[in-house]
């Protein structure tokens, strides 16, 4: 990181700091079991803050916004998370294949918390894997990570691609892998990633949910069916 990258990230966390407000810090505790940093910023703030820094960072290229984010990433603060997920992600024009393993270091050694995995991996990672689907093998091989997250963003890198009809056969098989996971954040991953998906395909995730919901646990279930119509919900709620 040069000279001029580190005055960025330190006029950005400067930024957080004076912003922060204890209040805000305190609230955002109750959304998390796990141990989360937080400096209380109000997310119309943290907005504000990574585009308005975005401007200066943008023209360094790709290699170098990618490393101002992998700094950010390293404090685990939820904030300087927010805005390393939204750098890259605005850098979408610019991704290239090798960014899939960046993608795959930072959820590995950073993202400890289900807000910061899914803002990294709904748009950087599901505008990646749009760009480049052949990468979608690469997904189905995190559902075997035993890092949590990891198994979490095999699902939630598929949220706006589900929502917008795409994919759903690796959708099916990304389910099928993590069909019976214990960890319920990774069930809500999968759970959601399907309820995105009957937005475009309710017949066919509503035959996958009855067909498999023997073995689906009941949080993953809830969360596939519930934008389908009641009836739908109670036949897939319903004890076989």
């Amino acid at each position: 990181m040069n000279a001029q990258g580190k005055e960025i990230i330190t006029n950005v966390r400067d930024e957080l700091e004076k912003n922060s407000d204890e209040k805000t810090k305190n609230s955002a505790f109750r959304f998390f079991k796990e141990e989360v940093r937080f400096y209380g910023v109000k997310t119309a703030l943290v907005v504000r803050i990574a585009k308005q820094y975005f401007k200066e960072v943008k023209p360094l290229g790709k290699n170098q916004v990618f490393s101002l984010c992998e700094e950010l990433l390293k404090s685990d603060y939820s904030e300087e998370s927010w805005v390393a997920a939204n750098w890259a992600y605005w850098m979408e024009d610019e991704f290239e294949t090798a960014d899939f393993k960046t993608f795959e270091r930072w959820i590995g050694r950073y993202i400890s918390n289900w807000a910061s995995c899914d803002t990294l991996c709904n748009h950087a990672v599901g505008a990646f894997i749009e760009k480049y689907p052949e990468y979608l093998g690469g997904l189905k091989g995190w559902t075997q990570s035993p890092n949590r997250w990891m198994r979490r963003a095999a699902a939630v890198s598929l949220i706006i691609p589900a929502k917008n009809g795409k994919y759903l056969k690796d959708i099916f098989e990304i389910a099928d892998m993590l069909l019976e996971d214990k960890d319920d954040l990774v069930q809500k991953g999968y759970g959601w990633m399907l309820k995105e998906a009957s937005r475009r395909h309710q017949k066919e995730v509503f035959d996958y949910v009855v067909e498999h919901k023997a073995t689906m646990p009941r949080t993953a279930l809830r969360y596939a069916i519930e934008k389908m119509p009641q009836e739908l919900r109670q036949k897939a709620m319903a004890k076989s």
